[in-house]
């Protein structure tokens, strides 16, 4: 379980980069902030997505600011899929976001369960 674990934090940190990177920088996000009403956002999104990413990543050295950074960004998915319900998207739309969600949820519940173990 803990290599699941290790596994999924390097590739939600990597694909949060991406994402974060897209939110400042991409047309197409820039569109989808637009039709989501939220533009005033988008940069804010990007630059938490981000340092979330960043934070699962030095969790590898400090596990505390890893859950903490799972926890942020699993509300930012949630939200993401609550607005995504609201705008009536597609569910092939809105599996990303939900995947991703439970992803991070996962891996700030069980990493809690390690810091609380281990005490780190």
């Amino acid at each position: 379980m803990n290599l699941i674990y290790h596994v999924l934090s390097v590739l939600t940190s990597t694909l949060f980069i991406f994402y974060g990177a897209s939110c400042l920088w991409s047309a197409a996000m820039k569109a989808e902030f637009e039709r989501f009403g939220l533009s005033r956002y988008r940069l804010l999104s990007g630059v938490l997505e981000i340092l979330g990413a960043l934070g699962l990543a030095l969790g590898f050295f400090f596990p505390s600011l890893r859950v903490a950074a799972a926890s942020g960004l699993a509300l930012l998915m949630v939200l993401v899929v609550v607005r995504r319900v609201q705008q009536r998207d597609s569910f092939g739309e809105l599996f990303p976001a939900l995947l991703f969600a439970v992803i991070t949820l996962w891996i700030a519940l069980y990493g809690a369960l390690v810091v609380l173990k281990t005490g780190a």
